[in-house]
């Protein structure tokens, strides 16, 4: 838990920062990820783990990735944008 928070910190820090320069920082923060290594760790498929009651596939958290990457989200900076199919709102 701590490590996230250090992640969310250094992302706020870092927009401020170079924002002048206009680099863009922000985070992603994902739930449970469908992964082969996730399936081999666990005995259930994410079910009801969250409101949305599935693990998310890996596509969906790399098309946030991609969607930050992009002139799309040319005014997004120091956001932490949390991809966990609701589980952090339980």
């Amino acid at each position: 838990m701590a490590s996230k928070f250090a992640v969310r910190g250094l992302t706020k820090a870092a927009a401020v920062e170079y924002g002048k320069s206009n680099i863009r920082a922000n985070s992603v923060h994902p739930g449970y990820i469908k992964t082969p290594m996730m399936e081999e760790a666990t005995d259930e498929d994410g079910n009801g783990a969250a409101p949305l009651a599935r693990m998310a596939d890996a596509k969906e958290v790399s098309n946030l990735v991609v969607f930050l990457a992009s002139d799309e989200s040319s005014y997004l900076t120091g956001t932490e944008q949390i991809i966990d199919g609701g589980m952090s709102i339980q």
